[in-house]
């Protein structure tokens, strides 16, 4: 018989909020620190470990997890002054090392080993720039997963580190200037946001602010440096996924920052290419088009239009390589890239043999070499070196992961949301598949912040595809898979649309006989988190399991906590009264049904999520385990030392694969 959860203690908070009464008895949750939530963690995770652990599949879905994790990773390499810098993980490693090879072909050298730097594997580092000659680079250290890393530079030549070091905290964009005397880096997040300026040698209290005076936490800036470091961008985001405004600098003389765009309305990046400013904006184009600027003379009156918008396809962004504009698209959530001049004509696309995406478009302007990746669901990443010139591609590495790929298929299908709008879902199983409603069936999505989800190779898949099941990701209203429009009408006062759209292609599948409600499985994180547990309310009897990771969850104070102001333009705040009501009316702590029946439920969170307050998890956790933990399984696996945004060594990335397979197969197999 299944042991019953831990009792929580409830402690009745009770406020009105716009005339409706809030109550909210694990409020004392959200004290991350206090002796009794972490004394409640310790519970928690041992309930989890009692329920899980003695499950009979763990053994074999360890061994799987291994041999999909365990194996050579590399990542995209950025060419330098003839060196090529990129991170790689070995099969047997926990962590990506970064490398340097001096020549394209030549002995891959190590540049920063972070395994030395934590005996439990969970301090990682990334690259965050290189300067043009190759001789120095910027890379970040990560504690734990958490979104703040402290900012090193390292000498290529002697491998030795500066004396230059930023402390951790959350920084954007790193850009080494030309001559090597200092960089440019952003500042957001815990303080307004700012551009600023290190010297080289000098102590970071006495940094230069370029940009910055005026704004307010919510915005985000990210800034980009001309080659030749003359010019200096500064687009200014509203939140996660609001309006953008460019800004930029003539760094050669005294003159203030010159507004490019600022309307409040429209996105809109700027890339450098050449002596040339290249913008992808949706203004008055809700699918995007791409405009040129002069740097001289570079405000939105002056710009001109080279590729015009398409009603058939939504462009992504275009970048300057080789002395032409790599712009990469969507059409019906397939990614595509073509090449054009800087006129706009065509000289040709880039294509590959099956559907998955493109990705990358690491180069310069002045070499004809750029790097392309391409993967799918059930296809890991393979990294192609391209010729620019000549449209050449060939295999520059290839992650082999022992699975027989060649068995599965992925297919695109289309249903009808509440609405009538038609939306579409990739579905990935065995080519013998057979559709007699009893496949474990594995449905996720996202649905938000103008993000496109194509298919891009899941380990997690890749573990349930070789467990036997089906995987689903539907492409709700709320990303940018059909531009701008699709994106509005799934957020604020129409998110309820992502969650219809999400509920309808649970009933697609379960109606095309691929599943059933006691087979199909969710899961979803972040924003999915909030997806998967706001349709678990609304739909209990449609899923046989549930896991939310990294959730947000109470809607009505998220905005109280960490970053999460960057998100009130895609849900609004429960602050405004209008806002409140639409906001309250789906949030998933305030929601629960005391009644209904609910799948069984595993949450995933940690600590180290220092962007979406893991108290969302916590609060959750004891609200579903006290309503309904006697009757189906609910369960939370907290870490201690992992975050939102990755770094975690592989073996953390194994345990969590292992927890979350086991216990779904548990449920719906």
């Amino acid at each position: 018989m299944r042991p019953p959860p831990p009792p929580t203690e409830t402690r009745e908070v009770v406020e009105t909020l716009h005339g409706v009464e809030i109550r909210d008895p694990y409020r004392w949750l959200e004290d991350q620190e206090a002796a009794e939530t972490r004394a409640w963690i310790d519970l928690q995770n041992a309930y989890t470990d009692t329920l899980l652990a003695p499950l009979s599949s763990r053994g074999e879905l360890e061994t799987l997890a291994a041999t999909v994790l365990e194996v050579d990773t590399i990542g995209l390499p950025n060419e330098r002054g003839g060196r090529y810098f990129y991170s790689k993980r070995q099969a047997d490693q926990n962590l990506s090392v970064l490398y340097v090879r001096d020549q394209l072909d030549g002995d891959d050298r190590v540049l920063v080993d972070p395994h030395p730097l934590s005996p439990d594997h969970t301090i990682s580092v990334s690259y965050l720039d290189i300067s043009r000659d190759g001789r120095l680079v910027v890379y970040a250290v990560r504690d734990g997963g958490v979104d703040e890393v402290s900012i090193h530079l390292r000498d290529v030549d002697t491998g030795e580190d500066l004396d230059d070091m930023l402390p951790a905290a959350r920084y954007g964009n790193v850009t080494v200037n030309p001559d090597k005397t200092g960089f440019y880096y952003e500042r957001y997040g815990d303080v307004t946001p700012k551009v600023m300026f290190h010297a080289l040698g000098t102590d970071p209290s006495a940094d230069t602010q370029l940009f910055g005076d005026g704004y307010q936490l919510h915005h985000i800036p990210v800034s980009l440096l001309s080659d030749d470091g003359r010019w200096l961008l500064v687009h200014v985001i509203e939140g996660s996924s609001g309006p953008t405004e460019i800004h930029l600098k003539d760094l050669t003389t005294e003159a203030p920052f010159t507004t490019v765009i600022k309307d409040g309305l429209s996105e809109s990046w700027a890339e450098f290419a050449g002596d040339q400013i290249v913008i992808t904006t949706n203004l008055d184009a809700p699918n995007k088009r791409v405009m040129v600027a002069d740097p001289g003379s570079p405000a939105v009156d002056q710009w001109r239009e080279i590729i015009p918008e398409r009603k058939d396809v939504v462009i992504q962004e275009a970048r300057g390589l080789g002395g032409q504009l790599a712009v990469s698209y969507l059409q019906d959530v397939q990614p595509r890239v073509a090449i054009h001049d800087l006129s706009g004509a065509k000289v040709r696309d880039i294509t590959f043999e099956t559907l998955g995406s493109v990705g990358g478009g690491a180069g310069r302007w002045t070499s004809d070499e750029a790097f392309f990746t391409f993967q799918s669901y059930h296809r890991p990443n393979t990294i192609y070196r391209y010729d620019l010139e000549t449209g050449a591609q060939t295999v520059w590495a290839q992650v082999e992961v022992p699975i027989d790929t060649d068995r599965y298929e992925v297919t695109q299908t289309w249903f009808a949301s509440k609405d009538g709008t038609r939306v579409p879902m990739f579905v990935t199983h065995r080519a013998d598949v057979v559709l007699d409603g009893a496949n474990p069936t594995l449905l996720t999505g996202y649905g938000g912040f103008n993000l496109s989800r194509t298919p891009a190779f899941s380990s997690l898949a890749a573990v349930w595809l070789e467990s036997g099941g089906v995987f689903a990701e539907a492409n709700m209203r709320g990303g940018g898979e059909f531009g701008e429009n699709w994106h509005r009408d799934g957020m604020l006062e129409r998110k309820q649309h992502v969650f219809d759209d999400f509920i309808s292609a649970a009933e697609h599948l379960i109606a095309e006989g691929y599943t059933s409600p006691e087979h199909l499985a969710i899961r979803g994180g972040s924003n999915g988190g909030l997806l998967v547990g706001t349709v678990s309310n609304q739909r209990p009897d449609l899923f046989g399991a549930v896991v939310c990771t990294y959730p947000l969850l109470d809607m009505v104070r998220y905005h109280k906590f960490l970053v999460a102001s960057f998100w009130v333009p895609e849900y609004g705040s429960s602050e405004d009264a209008e806002q409140f009501a639409y906001i309250h009316a789906y949030s998933p702590y305030h929601n629960v049904d005391a009644v209904a029946q609910y799948p069984a439920t595993l949450y995933i969170t940690g600590d180290g999520d220092t962007r979406v307050a893991p108290l969302h998890g916590r609060k959750m956790a004891a609200l579903m385990q006290a309503t309904h933990g006697a009757t189906t399984p609910v369960l939370l696996r907290y870490h201690t030392d992992a975050g939102h945004s990755g770094g975690q060594p592989v073996s953390q990335q194994i345990e969590e694969m292992v927890d979350t397979v086991s216990f779904l197969l548990w449920q719906v197999e």
